[in-house]
């Protein structure tokens, strides 16, 4: 049911903003909408997410009503902050938000787009197990006004599939394309590689299937073992191998090789893209640092500098809501070291890169020995940009220790 939350300050029952911030609506404003539903839990997953058995006082059926509730909080408070303005970005994430019956993932949206509007040409995404969508659930969602379907793909092998815990048929995979395609929605699939018992060929398959299906974007993650999930403890008690790393690292080779091949240009550390066009701007908007409100249980937002995140079940969620009172379990404002640590960690993990003024002193030494090693691009560098080699892209994290040390 998700990682624990993070410390920070309480938050105050009516959501306000602390004393003294101002919002500047010149910021992109985005707005997340979390959906913690998933018939069954993967053995990888750390997110906030629960099947029925596991909602103790939560209704599905009522989960759109409730998260409308948090929409009206936080009109009153980004309007008492001056911070009011059409979202550039929603993004419907989880869970599975297509369990949800198609009309309530639009009155959630209509809600959004009543409360604060949609800017022109807003990019509205909504994650999709491949199980999940037809013809019909594509079409209602084009009519609502989503316009890119996040397809959760994972692998095209079975047995990769099985070691994930993920349960969808394969052939779905290319249906749910098809049926985005012919509603007239942009379409990515999420791939993930280094699972138990996935070879070097394997993971080839899955992407030369991902290719052949045309999707205007492409994500490929590393697994990660998360603390606390199945696939941790089967590895602790021997059961499965951990992730090897030079294999994951052959592998993020062959996806960039692949995919630049079949024309995707990298646009951030793990993802692809047909052109600028395609891009996740959603996604785009955490790396750069624009505003963000998260909304449901256990989503994290970023107003102005103040980070703040709500409670975790959905049933404390709706509980507090149903009271009147902000679901935030807490908020902390970073100090200028956290926020200069969190944009080398985060900017330069994106094509464009980080401009080298933005480093402070330790860092800047870095980046002569970097060129060296060849983990940035030295013509840009000398530009007075950090850009990231492929090399340095498979060693982001030295990268970023480099910087910020």
């Amino acid at each position: 049911m998700g990682s624990a939350l993070p410390l920070g300050d309480p938050m105050p029952t009516d959501g306000a903003l602390p004393d003294g911030i101002h919002v500047d609506p010149a910021v992109p404003f985005g707005v997340y909408l979390h959906v913690p539903f998933c018939r069954v839990r993967c053995g990888y997953c750390d997110f906030n997410t629960y099947t029925s058995s596991e909602l103790r006082g939560a209704r599905q059926d009522q989960y759109a009503d409730t998260l409308l509730r948090e929409v009206g909080l936080a009109t009153s408070v980004l309007g008492a902050a001056g911070g009011l303005r059409p979202a550039t970005t929603v993004f419907f994430g989880g869970g599975t938000p297509t369990l949800l019956p198609p009309g309530d993932l639009a009155r959630m949206l209509d809600g959004v787009r009543g409360a604060f509007g949609l800017a022109d040409g807003a990019e509205v995404t909504v994650e999709a197990n491949p199980d999940t969508v037809s013809p019909a659930v594509a079409h209602e969602l084009a009519a609502a006004g989503v316009t890119r379907l996040s397809i959760g793909m994972q692998s095209a092998v079975p047995h990769v599939l099985a070691a994930l815990d993920r349960t969808h048929d394969p052939a779905n995979v290319r249906t749910a394309v098809a049926a985005a395609r012919e509603a007239g929605l942009d379409v990515s699939v999420d791939l993930i590689y280094g699972a138990p018992g996935e070879s070097l060929d394997d993971w080839r398959a899955s992407l030369e299937t991902a290719v052949t299906l045309q999707p205007d974007h492409v994500s490929a993650y590393a697994l990660i073992i998360e603390d606390g999930t199945k696939l941790a403890r089967q590895i602790r008690r021997g059961e499965v191998p951990a992730p090897d790393d030079d294999l994951q690292a052959d592998m993020y080779e062959l996806a960039d090789d692949l995919l630049a091949a079949a024309g995707y240009d990298w646009y951030e550390v793990s993802n692809w893209s047909r052109g600028v066009e395609h891009r996740s701007q959603h996604n785009l908007s955490y790396w750069t640092g624009a505003d963000w409100w998260g909304f449901g249980p256990g989503a994290h937002s970023h107003v102005a500098g103040v980070r703040f995140w709500n409670v975790k079940h959905p049933a404390a969620y709706a509980q507090r809501l149903a009271a009147g009172e902000s679901p935030g379990a807490g908020r902390e404002i970073p100090d200028a070291a956290a926020r200069t640590l969190e944009g080398v960690l985060l900017r330069t993990r994106i094509r464009e890169g980080l401009d080298v003024s933005e480093l402070l002193g330790e860092g800047r030494h870095a980046v002569a020995a970097l060129i060296a090693d060849g983990l940035i691009e030295g013509a840009d560098a000398v530009r007075g940009r950090i850009v990231l080699t492929r090399r340095g892209r498979l060693l982001a994290d030295a990268v970023v220790r480099a910087l910020t040390d």
